[in-house]
Order: C-alpha cells, then sequence, then structure tokens
C-alpha cells in the first residue's frame, strides 16, 4: 500500500483489452479507473476516479461561494492561501498557521523546529505511522531526527508506555487517527493520559492530524478542544475533505513563524498555489460539516460486511476495527490480494456495484493474508445493511 493509492491521477483511458496478462501496470491502473468510473453503485466517492474536467468543473463551481473571485490571486502565500491559514487556523484553535504543499514537508519542519527548540532531535512515534512507512526515511535522511518507538502494538502508545519508555525524546508524535493500524484511536481519556504523561517527561506534543477532521465524533469534542491538546497539529486537506492538494501547520505564532522561513529553504515557498487553497476551502465548507453522518453510517456498513462474510460461510474474516472509530476501516480475509483485487473489479465491471477497491498482500505474517481499506461517504449513505450484505454474498462468489 502506497500513498498513490490517495493521490490524484490522471484521466482514464478506455476500457483495457480481454486479456489482462498482457497489460502493462499503467494501463491496468487505467482499467482499474475507468471500471470504477463506471460503476452505479459506490461506498465512497475518490478523486481517483475524476477526470481532468470533472476536477476542474467542481473547482469552478465552488470556488466563488469560498472567495471572492475579483480579488487578485495569490503572490507566494497571500489572498486566498493565507485566507485558508486563517481558516485552518480558526477550526484547529490556534493562533497560526501556515500552507504547506505537502504534508510530509510542513512535518518535517514542525518537528525540526520542535527539536531546535528542546535541544533533542529524537520524536517518539508508532513504527506504523506515516513517516515511518511511507516517507523513505525523510525525517533522518533531510531533517536529521531520529525515531524511537514506545510501543509497537497495533495502536497509539498509552500513558503508562510513555512514561516507562528507557529513552529520551524530545516530541511526541500521534497519528490521529493510526491509519495502518486500521484507522484506530484511543479513547478521549486515554489520549489525555498519554498527552499529560509526554509533557510530565517534558516533551512537546506534535498530532500528524492529516485525517483529524474524521475524529471529532469518536472523541465527542469539537475539533478545536482535540487538537488544543497538542502543541502543534499537521492536518491535510484531500485525504478527509477531497481537496486537491496541500496541507497546514497551526500552533503557537512563534512556531509559525520559524516554520515559514523552513518552508522557503524546504522550497515550499510555491508562487502561486489558489487552485489547491479554493479546494481545501471548499471540502472546510461542504464535506467537514457531513463527516459525522459518513462516520455514523460507517458503523452500519461495517457491522453489515461481518454478517455478510458470515451468511456467506467465509471461515475466517477480520472487519477492522469491528466498530469503525471513523468514516474509514479495514477489512482482511485470507486470500491473496491479486485473487481478492481481480473479484472486487470483476464485481463492479459486471454489475455496477463497487463493494471494494483494490487489495493488499500484509505487510507481515503468513502469505496469501490480505486486507482492503473501506471508506464511507456521500454515496455509501444510500447503502443500506441489505445492500451491503448482498453486495458480499456477489463479491464472495467471485473469489477463486
Amino acid at each position: 500500500m502506497t500513498e498513490t493509492e490517495d493521490a490524484p491521477l490522471a484521466d482514464p483511458a478506455p476500457a483495457a483489452p480481454d486479456d489482462q496478462s498482457e497489460q502493462t501496470p499503467e494501463a491496468a491502473r487505467r482499467h482499474r479507473i475507468a471500471v470504477h468510473r463506471g460503476a452505479r453503485r459506490r461506498l465512497a466517492d475518490s478523486a481517483v476516479d475524476q477526470s481532468v474536467g470533472e476536477r476542474l468543473t467542481a473547482l469552478m463551481a465552488d470556488a466563488g461561494e469560498v472567495y471572492d473571485l475579483d480579488e487578485p490571486s495569490d503572490i507566494y502565500g497571500d489572498g486566498p492561501v493565507a485566507a485558508l491559514e486563517r481558516r485552518a487556523a480558526k477550526e484547529l484553535g490556534f493562533p497560526a498557521a501556515a500552507f504547506f504543499p505537502s504534508g510530509t514537508m510542513a512535518q518535517q519542519v514542525a518537528l525540526r523546529c520542535w527539536a531546535a527548540r528542546t535541544g533533542d532531535p529524537t520524536v517518539a512515534l508508532h513504527p506504523m505511522a506515516h513517516p515511518e512507512v511511507h516517507e523513505r526515511d525523510a525525517f533522518s535522511q533531510v531533517s536529521g531526527l531520529r525515531t524511537v518507538h514506545p510501543t509497537d502494538a497495533p495502536r497509539l502508545p498509552d500513558a503508562a508506555e510513555i512514561r516507562g519508555f528507557d529513552e529520551p525524546f524530545g516530541t511526541l508524535m500521534l497519528e490521529l487517527p493510526l491509519r495502518d493500524a486500521g484507522f484506530v484511536l484511543p479513547t478521549w481519556e486515554e489520549l489525555v493520559a498519554v498527552v499529560d504523561a509526554a509533557r510530565e517527561r517534558d516533551a512537546v506534543v506534535h498530532f500528524d492530524g492529516a485525517r483529524i477532521w474524521e475524529t471529532a465524533t469518536h472523541f465527542g469534542r469539537p475539533l478545536s478542544e482535540i487538537a488544543s491538546l497538542a502543541d502543534s497539529v499537521y492536518v491535510s486537506f484531500y485525504k478527509s475533505l477531497g481537496g486537491l492538494s496541500g496541507a497546514v501547520l497551526a500552533g503557537p505564532e512563534s512556531l509559525i513563524a520559524e516554520a515559514r522561513t523552513w518552508r522557503h529553504r524546504y522550497g515550499g515557498q510555491i508562487f502561486q498555489q489558489f487552485p489547491a487553497a479554493f479546494a481545501a476551502l471548499s471540502g472546510l465548507r461542504r464535506v467537514l460539516p457531513e463527516l459525522p453522518s459518513y462516520v455514523a453510517h460507517a458503523k452500519v456498513v461495517a457491522k453489515a460486511l461481518a454478517e455478510g462474510f458470515t451468511e456467506a460461510g467465509v471461515a475466517w474474516f477480520r472487519v477492522n476495527p469491528e466498530a469503525p472509530h471513523t468514516h474509514e476501516f479495514q477489512v482482511w480475509l485470507p486470500y491473496d490480494a491479486e485473487v481478492l483485487s481481480a473479484a472486487a473489479l470483476r464485481q463492479t465491471e459486471e454489475s455496477g456495484v463497487c463493494l471494494f477497491r483494490r487489495w493488499f498482500a500484509a505487510p507481515a505474517g503468513p502469505p496469501g493474508l490480505s486486507f482492503t481499506e473501506v471508506t464511507v461517504n456521500a454515496p455509501g449513505l444510500e447503502w443500506t445493511a441489505e445492500d451491503v450484505r448482498a453486495a458480499v454474498a456477489d463479491f464472495v462468489r467471485r473469489i477463486g
């Protein structure tokens, strides 16, 4: 599994020829996109499925709702980019925020700034956290940071593990939710306790909040209260909110001023970024208020998936978490990823119902165990539990 699965892709080509074995990887990718675009029912819309024209049309349709289009465009971060920074800072309850072209850059800058302030370049984080798995050792190779792991359990560390960890660290980084463990979250009380434990060690706390937008329902708290537990927070605009790209780092004014300097040094001082800013503002306006309904319905979908696999006689499966913490979760099955991906694609192509997308081999454990990530957003709200169970039955029939 790679982050490229989340990224916008080019227009799909026409459907591939029947002989799939002769497809190049690029042709296979374009064929998948074409099939998913043609589905009449899906659990989630994805930017991956949209053409360039569709993305531009949607952007123009919303731009005038989020910004005065008679105003000058942005130059090196003013105008609509500055408006987005102010809006994000307000949503997260911080005095300042800085826009970055990528979350990888934003978090490197944040953590190197904290390392300079604490005098300790060591970052405590989970070994399944995004920077450890998906960023090619960027922390150590680019920013001179060192990472340590208070736990390797498939969850965030708890307060006892932070207090008892036998190495010093200057920053505790918590990914909310922890995507590769199943988009999992602690309870509110556990999160408060782990932050308090880090502070007892004189460490600062940084939230990798790429998907923090999704967490308010689980915690039962407004975003500003969740984010304010940390000293700084990074958020993404395309992973939950449907934006084009980009991220914001929010925190104290002095940290953000320093981060802007490092942003320039890292090559993130982009001449114009108004399309990304418009898309992000649109996501904050249109998608953010809808996320609680997606989270609630994801629980319905997850329960129905489990019921469907049981009714279909599947000997072993796992919906992780059993009751999703956000509107995203994992499904695990004991088959090769290629077999499951092919079955999912056939189901979508032949029935018009897209239940699952790509499957991936388990990163550890015995061979033949695979997982997929399920997202529930606007189109998924139309699915009843019976719809999900029927789609599971059809999918299982296609395996093999």
